[in-house]
């Protein structure tokens, strides 16, 4: 992890707001003292408070959920780089990903970073910003960037998916598009309801998630939008009390919750397979329902994470979990 069915409505949305206007003038182009339409604008983003007088017009994103998130709003024009994907894009996004120069595999340094030029940095996780390496939120704004982390990464709180609404909208306003914002919003309201009418009466199944790990188990915790995304698809997740959103529990504490299907997230160089393989082979988790039954669901890590492809994923999730629905 880098931090460490059909298109619904929601998804199908995408080419339409790819062809939308470019976005208003950025804020480097502004005159001095006077502010773009919609603008200034203030936001509170994990305690960082910046006000923006028009869009940014040079932004790096780092992490494949907030380039996704800037694609699926047509802002490709505003982006001069991206970094570190966990998964193939999304065909709808593949064109426009492409035109976007890619600094590096995976984060790229201080200096590659600052070549780039940008005046908005938007951070997928909290490792995209870490002091150590010169990236740090303090070290970007002394060099007069802005920045962004998306808010499943806060200190503080629970991420739902009205945290996804919120994040979509900020980013929005921020780049002075925000009637897109709100017909993606209403789209992926209307895909989450769809999925929530079909569950309904449906008793949730017990969830196991199984990201990676051999002498601990690396789970979805119950702070993350991955314990909303499993709640949502008639699933009750095993680690929901675990205080963050991505934790290490032990083998003995996944015996002992008897989990009824594990969800393996899918990415980087071990495949499912061998996940799959390393469940089986350990006599430990004979006895486990999900291990017992092979009862086996599959996500791409990006569809786990607070972004754009969350609500098409819950019905993906719900489509794996009950199949008879």
């Amino acid at each position: 992890m880098s931090w460490r069915r059909p298109l619904l409505p929601a998804l199908a949305l995408v080419p339409l707001l790819a062809a939308c206007s470019a976005p208003s003038e950025p804020a480097s182009s502004a005159k001095p003292g006077k502010s773009a339409p919609g603008f200034p604008y203030t936001v509170d983003n994990c305690g960082v408070k910046t006000t923006y007088q028009a869009p940014p017009k040079r932004v790096v994103t780092m992490n494949q959920h907030v380039t996704e998130v800037m694609l699926a709003l047509g802002l490709e024009k505003s982006l001069v780089g991206t970094a570190y994907l966990d998964d193939t894009v999304l065909p709808a996004y593949k064109k426009a990903y492409d035109t976007v120069p890619v600094l590096a595999k995976e984060y790229p340094s201080k200096e590659a970073l600052l070549a780039a030029n940008p005046d908005f940095v938007y951070g997928g996780y909290a490792t995209a910003f870490d002091a150590k390496d010169g990236r740090g939120r303090d070290d970007l704004k002394k060099s007069g960037i802005a920045t962004r982390l998306n808010t499943e990464y806060c200190p503080s709180g629970s991420t739902s998916i009205d945290d996804l609404y919120r994040e979509v909208r900020e980013i929005g306003r921020t780049f002075g598009v925000p009637d897109r914002a709100e017909t993606w919003t209403h789209a992926a309201r209307a895909t989450v309801t769809a999925t929530e009418k079909r569950l309904r009466g449906t008793p949730p199944v017990s969830v196991f998630v199984y990201d990676s790990g051999d002498k601990t188990a690396f789970t979805a915790g119950g702070k993350g939008i991955g314990n909303e995304l499993i709640t949502r698809a008639g699933g009750r997740n095993v680690f929901a009390d675990l205080d963050k959103a991505f934790g290490d529990a032990t083998w003995e504490q996944v015996v002992d919750r008897r989990p009824e299907i594990i969800v393996i997230y899918d990415y980087g160089s071990t495949t499912v397979e061998q996940k799959k393989k390393r469940l089986l082979d350990d006599p430990a988790l004979k006895d486990v329902p999900a291990i017992k039954n092979r009862r086996f669901a599959v996500m791409p890590l990006s569809d786990t994470v607070l972004g754009v492809r969350v609500p098409a994923a819950v019905d993906k999730l719900a489509a794996q979990l009950h199949p008879a629905r």
